[in-house]
């Protein structure tokens, strides 16, 4: 039984040959590829074919998990040779419908969000910068610390935005409120930031009131689908990493939500992980990580741009920033380790771990892109012709 299923992983593996690697299993060493291993694979237990044939990210993402699977050298390096395969992982679609489609309801969506944002503030501070920023990093010198590239993408983002005193600016997904708060003390902003998360509001309250914006920057906790009956309307609106949880069917909602509480000229900078293509999403990813995820692809996200008013005036691509931003944070939780497996548990450890490692490599194979898009509601002839945030 053992030689069957020998036979039958390593004739799946054999695939994989675009960078030679070994696979340790049963005592024996088999190699895939040609030349010398770029990585070793070490396998206590079988991976059964039913489970690799239905999704080959849910069949190996659970064995690393629970240990059956160990990388032997470094994580990232493993991965980053693996995952520009992708194209060639199976995945039944019909059998895993349920995980893959999930429900798109207020309620089941509220659900998906908080899981993963909502795990505790204290296990975030363990490996996050000082500003408590979940989202890429901009890195001008490749000196930049986790730090200065969180507070040069917040810089760049404000800068985008053409802020002006008095203005009113609304983050839609605002996390912990570093953005908000950065608008309210260099530009003199009036802010106010939604989030489905208890946990961050919390801590967004709380730095509010140390910075002193009280009455100048407000938090709330409010789905996107509730702001075009909000009655409120402003000058900027800005949104970092929310729209990959709405869901494909709900990306024209999204928008349609943006543009009804934007001022006619307004600028809106939406900021997000896309795709050259649509896709479902990764299962494994899914399950464990990111349930309810999609990520919109550029020309999708721009076509229903352009249906609701939306000039687009800018397109950066943070690729690249993004893969070194996870890499350090990464690093981080490298660093806390121990701390964080004796509070969450060894296969939490390795799932957050694997998650890391797996998106910076990614980012690094062009699978995933982080996009950023200036838009103006109407036509805005009063901005500067130059791009003079560079």
């Amino acid at each position: 039984m053992k030689t069957m299923t020998d036979n039958f992983l390593i004739s799946f593996l054999q695939r994989f040959d675009q960078h030679p690697f070994d696979v340790k299993m049963h005592g024996k060493t088999y190699h895939i590829g040609q030349g010398n291993p770029s990585f070793i694979v070490n396998l206590k237990e079988d991976i059964q074919g039913r489970e690799l044939l239905t999704s080959t990210s849910l069949a190996l993402g659970e064995a690393y998990m629970k240990g059956n699977l160990e990388i032997e050298g470094d994580l990232f390096h493993a991965l980053d040779h693996f995952l520009g395969q992708l194209g060639k992982f199976s995945m039944d679609q019909v059998k895993l419908k349920k995980l893959i489609y999930s429900s798109q309801s207020r309620r089941n969506q509220e659900k998906e969000v908080t899981s993963h944002y909502d795990i505790g503030n204290d296990f975030y501070r363990l490996w996050l910068d000082d500003t408590m920023s979940y989202s890429c990093g901009y890195f001008k010198t490749e000196n930049d610390t986790l730090s200065d590239a969180q507070y040069n993408k917040v810089e760049r983002i404000l800068k985008k935005l053409y802020l002006k005193k008095d203005m009113t600016l609304l983050d839609i997904g605002c996390g912990w409120g570093y953005l908000l708060i950065r608008a309210a003390k260099e530009y003199g902003v009036q802010g106010v930031g939604i989030t489905l998360s208890k946990e961050q509001k919390k801590i967004f309250e709380e730095r509010i009131k140390e910075e002193g914006l009280t009455g100048r920057v407000t938090v709330e906790l409010m789905d996107y689908r509730n702001l075009e009956n909000w009655g409120r309307a402003f000058d900027r609106v800005v949104s970092v990493g929310m729209v990959e949880h709405v869901g494909r069917d709900n990306y024209g909602l999204f928008v349609k939500n943006a543009e009804a509480v934007l001022n006619p000229g307004g600028l809106f900078l939406l900021h997000y992980i896309s795709a050259l293509k649509e896709y479902p999403g990764d299962p494994w990813m899914k399950k464990y990580i990111f349930p309810g995820g999609t990520i919109p692809s550029l020309r999708e996200m721009i076509h229903i741009l352009s249906e609701h008013q939306f000039y687009t005036l800018d397109v950066e691509s943070l690729r690249r920033h993004y893969c070194r931003t996870l890499l350090l944070w990464g690093q981080n939780f490298n660093e806390h380790r121990l701390e964080i497996q004796e509070k969450m548990g060894t296969e939490f450890t390795r799932m957050w771990d694997l998650y890391l490692s797996a998106c910076a490599a990614t980012f690094n194979n062009g699978v995933i892109d982080l996009h950023q898009i200036l838009l103006s509601k109407g036509i805005n002839n009063h901005l500067p012709m130059t791009r003079w945030y560079d």
